[in-house]
C-alpha cells in the first residue's frame, strides 16, 4: 500500500529535519513551484504509514539556496519536538491544483519515463529517470543498453533546453535531443 500515491494527490515536498527550536521545518522540495512553500495557506501533510493526507495550514515559508531546502512553519507545530515528529512526512497538495504552466513547461513528474531519441537517427539514447535543478534544469537519462558504448557509463545529464531537446510530446512519451558533438560523452 505504500506506493499507492493515488492520482488525487501530488507530493510537493518532504520533511526532512526540524530547524532551530520554535517548531520550523526544513523541506526538501520536489516541486518546481516555490510558491507551495512561500504562500501562506492549506496544505495536506501525509504521515508515513497513512494513505490519506490530513489538511495543515502553511504559515510561511522561505527558501535556503545554499542547501535546496525550504524552511516552513506550519500551524500547530510549536517546538522542537513536535516538528521532530513529523520528521519523513510529505507535504502534498491536490493534482487539481497544478499550477497553469506557460507553453515550454512541463512538470517533473511528466518527464520522468520518458523515452529519449536522437532526433536525426531516431535512435533511443534512453529514458528520464531524474530531473536535475541546476541553472538550467538537467535531465538524467539511464542509457539505453545498444547506446552505452562505455558500459561503465549508466546515466547522462543533457540540459534540458530548446536547443538540445526541442521536440517533447507528452503523449507519445518522447524527448528528441540534437546534443552537440561530444555532450553525450562529456560525463565519462
Amino acid at each position: 500500500m505504500t506506493n499507492d500515491k493515488s492520482d488525487n494527490w501530488l507530493e510537493i515536498g518532504k520533511i526532512v529535519a526540524p530547524q532551530g527550536l520554535s517548531g520550523e521545518l526544513r523541506v526538501y522540495p520536489v516541486s518546481d513551484f516555490p510558491e507551495r512553500f512561500e504562500v501562506p495557506g492549506k496544505r495536506w501533510l501525509l504521515r508515513s504509514g497513512e494513505t490519506e493526507p490530513q489538511p495543515i495550514e502553511l504559515l510561511t515559508g522561505r527558501y535556503i539556496s545554499k542547501k535546496n531546502l525550504y524552511v516552513i512553519k506550519l500551524a500547530g507545530v510549536e517546538n522542537c519536538d513536535q516538528a521532530d515528529a513529523l520528521r519523513g512526512c510529505k507535504l502534498m497538495v491536490p493534482a487539481s491544483d497544478r499550477p497553469q504552466l506557460g507553453e515550454d513547461e512541463y512538470h517533473v513528474l511528466d518527464l520522468i519515463g520518458l523515452e529519449v531519441f536522437m532526433q536525426a537517427s531516431g535512435e533511443l539514447v534512453g529514458t528520464v529517470v531524474d530531473i536535475i535543478s541546476a541553472g538550467n534544469d538537467l535531465l538524467e537519462v539511464k542509457l539505453h543498453e545498444s547506446f552505452a558504448t562505455d558500459k561503465k557509463q549508466k546515466t547522462v545529464l543533457i540540459p534540458f533546453v530548446h536547443a538540445i531537446a526541442p521536440l517533447v510530446d507528452l503523449a507519445s512519451g518522447r524527448i528528441e535531443i540534437t546534443p552537440p558533438p561530444g555532450l553525450l560523452e562529456i560525463n565519462n
